[in-house]
């Protein structure tokens, strides 16, 4: 048997559970492992369990689809289903696969499955080349390569990054944006706690419910957007 495709399923109502459950068995290559009824219970579950393709709904309470997305930039590859047109264009700058409207038909989903598989087989070959463990930045006209494990957090300096390492006397500014190098970085040990920063967890020396404390002794503010990212750790 080849590869199973693990599936969540994300949306606050039953009916649409049980209409995607029944597409997904029709697929001898999906599995519905697991199904989440708010933005809450799946942030949770996405942090505990791994997931190939999720469905996720837009309009649900307390954390919507688009702040889910927003919160989990390396998610796994995601095919919005929902009854608004609405949030197309923020769905798909958050990189959802596709976009559906319910009710969602056996053909609507097979194209969405048939781009989801196509999309995970290119990365899955892409990674399996080059494992990612470091991250590249130009100083100086020249390329150079810092380790992701040595990285203390980012900043965002607007259209420029300012990097902490524990190996660096002094942070390095790089062009780029927080959301550009979200994916290179991975979702286990780095987690973005406020619009203007990301860190990695492994750095983090001591946790209040407004503030984290690095181990370079910066305090950094935990936004409100992001308190339930810190939430979920486990430190």
């Amino acid at each position: 048997m080849g590869f199973t495709y693990r599936c969540l399923i994300i949306d606050d109502e039953t009916p649409a559970h049980k209409a995607l459950a029944s597409h997904i068995a029709k697929y001898e290559d999906l599995e519905h492992s697991g199904s989440a009824f708010s933005g809450m219970e799946a942030l949770k579950m996405l942090n505990e369990n791994t997931y190939d393709i999720i469905f996720l709904d837009i309009n649900m309470p307390v954390i919507s689809g688009v702040e889910l997305m927003e919160l989990q930039p390396n998610r796994p590859l995601t095919i919005v289903t929902t009854a608004y047109s609405d949030f197309a264009l923020s769905a798909y700058e958050n990189d959802a696969i596709d976009y559906l409207l319910k009710p969602i038909s056996i053909e609507k989903f097979a194209k969405a499955i048939t781009k989801a598989k196509a999309y995970f087989l290119g990365k899955k070959n892409k990674n399996d080349t080059s494992v990612k463990d470091v991250l590249s930045y130009r100083v100086n006209g020249q390329m150079t390569d810092i380790l992701l494990k040595d990285i203390i957090y980012i900043e965002s300096l607007g259209n420029y990054m300012k990097l902490f390492s524990n190996k660096l006397d002094i942070p390095i500014i790089i062009y780029g944006s927080l959301s550009s190098i979200a994916t290179d970085i991975d979702s286990v040990n780095f987690i973005q706690i406020h619009r203007s920063f990301i860190v990695n967890t492994k750095a983090i020396q001591a946790l209040t419910s407004r503030t984290l404390t690095m181990s370079n002794s910066e305090v950094l503010p935990i936004g409100r957007k992001y308190q339930i990212l810190v939430d979920n750790l486990n430190l």
